[in-house]
């Protein structure tokens, strides 16, 4: 892996893969959701929509032809956090790829035509969001653990915030936030020798500079958020404290969450789904960002069977609270995490996404081998420490559903070690 910066100081990130015949390409730009306000919501996602709408140079159709016509692939995703337009394609394509990124990025036009069509497929897309209960509980549960933060802010916005917005908005948001001290490029794959002359040549003429905003950091609040809906499961989610991306208990915590609900022979998966058939999905994972983070456990099931399941998580947690991971789990926890972490790091793309993130949330890397041996020295002492943190605070609730019946019921403090409670 080599870090470098281009002639204007944007910093680079890139990997060579022997034996790759295909690149990944990504720009990187630290902003998301959480560096809005209410009053402008949803627009880091518009803007990520808006630059494959049309430039000077190509429409909306011929930026999609030109990834077609050479078998690539181009995407982008904002997040909570950061937001990232990337490409995938063959290395003789790079060329090409990066030349089309770079101009949908500098010389995207916001033309108001476009804006307002893109507009109303945004509000599909809430739409289609909000009539899903099995997503829609998802962004419940962040607005349950962190209410009042922007962490808690919807990353699609709400029609009635995205409706005002106007081009000038858009750019005027992307013109502080889009900087060079905001921005990384990440790529991997086969990479010839002149990737750094190519590099310069479509970036090294970026000059917005900008200031670091200053982000507050959210304190987890154990609420309960409920969304009526009909529907003939109810949706529910449960959440934890969890910890930040540069934490060392995270390691703990992926081991815990492997044990509690995170594959085919976790302990709820096993309890819930496979011992008594009262949910088809069941799962837990952990969620991190730069200062913090949370533990969600996530079930649907029948209206008649919701008390019955939330009373078998409540009785895994506190198996889990209480005797912790046996040696053996936690030795089973490490091989199915180290499959996991060399498994998903096989391709250019994941390569170029672990690049990208470790720069813009760490701005530093650890090779694969240095992340393994971080699990392999998690030990059980680690995992107390790592559920002391976990149940030190009431957990969070969200269902979507048709009554609240079940889950008002619940004490949301019952896992808080009564010294604390």
């Amino acid at each position: 892996m080599e870090k470098y910066t281009l002639s204007n100081g944007l910093r680079v990130v890139a990997e060579h893969i022997p034996g790759s015949r295909s690149v990944s390409f990504g720009i990187w730009v630290k902003n998301g959701s959480r560096n809005e306000t209410q009053a402008d919501n949803g627009i880091s996602h518009f803007i990520e929509h808006m630059l494959f709408k049309g430039t000077d140079r190509y429409n909306a159709r011929e930026i999609a032809e030109q990834f077609d016509a050479i078998g690539g692939n181009v995407n982008a995703f904002t997040s909570k956090e950061y937001t990232s337009y990337y490409a995938k394609v063959l290395d003789e394509h790079l060329p090409i790829a990066m030349d089309t990124l770079a101009d949908m990025f500098f010389n995207s036009k916001f033309d108001p035509e476009e804006l307002a069509r893109e507009k109303n497929v945004i509000f599909e897309e809430i739409s289609m969001y909000l009539d899903d209960p099995d997503d829609l509980v998802h962004d419940l549960i962040v607005e349950a653990a962190y209410e009042g933060h922007p962490l808690a802010m919807p990353i699609l916005g709400t029609q009635e915030h995205l409706e005002a917005m106007s081009s000038d908005d858009l750019m005027g948001f992307m013109n502080e936030r889009y900087t060079i001290n905001n921005t990384i490029l990440a790529i991997a794959g086969n990479l010839g020798d002149d990737i750094r002359e190519l590099l310069e040549r479509h970036f090294g003429s970026f000059q917005r500079h900008g200031e670091e905003q200053s982000i507050t950091v959210p304190s987890f609040d154990g609420g309960l958020v409920y969304r009526k809906k009909k529907t003939e499961q109810n949706h529910i989610c449960l959440a934890f404290q969890g910890f930040g991306y540069d934490d060392p208990r995270q390691y703990a915590m992926a081991l815990l969450n492997n044990s509690i609900g995170g594959g085919m022979s976790s302990k709820l998966f096993q309890e819930i789904r496979e011992k008594r058939g009262l949910a088809y999905s069941v799962y837990s994972y952990h969620s991190a960002h730069i200062d913090s983070g949370y533990f969600t456990i996530y079930a649907g099931t029948a209206p008649k069977q919701t008390a019955e399941v939330l009373q078998l998580t409540r009785e895994v947690l506190q198996d889990i609270q209480s005797n912790g991971l046996s040696e053996s789990e936690i030795f089973k926890g490490k091989q199915q995490l180290k499959g996991s972490l060399i498994m998903g790091l096989e391709g250019s793309g994941s390569r170029m996404n672990r690049l990208g993130k470790n720069e813009l949330m760490l701005g530093r890397h650890e090779s694969i081998d240095e992340t393994i041996a971080k699990v392999e020295a998690v030990t059980e002492k680690d995992v107390r420490l790592a559920l002391d943190h976990l149940f030190a605070q009431p957990f969070a609730v969200a269902m979507v559903g048709n009554s609240d019946r079940a889950i008002n019921a619940l004490r949301r403090d019952e896992l808080v070690p009564s010294s604390t409670n």
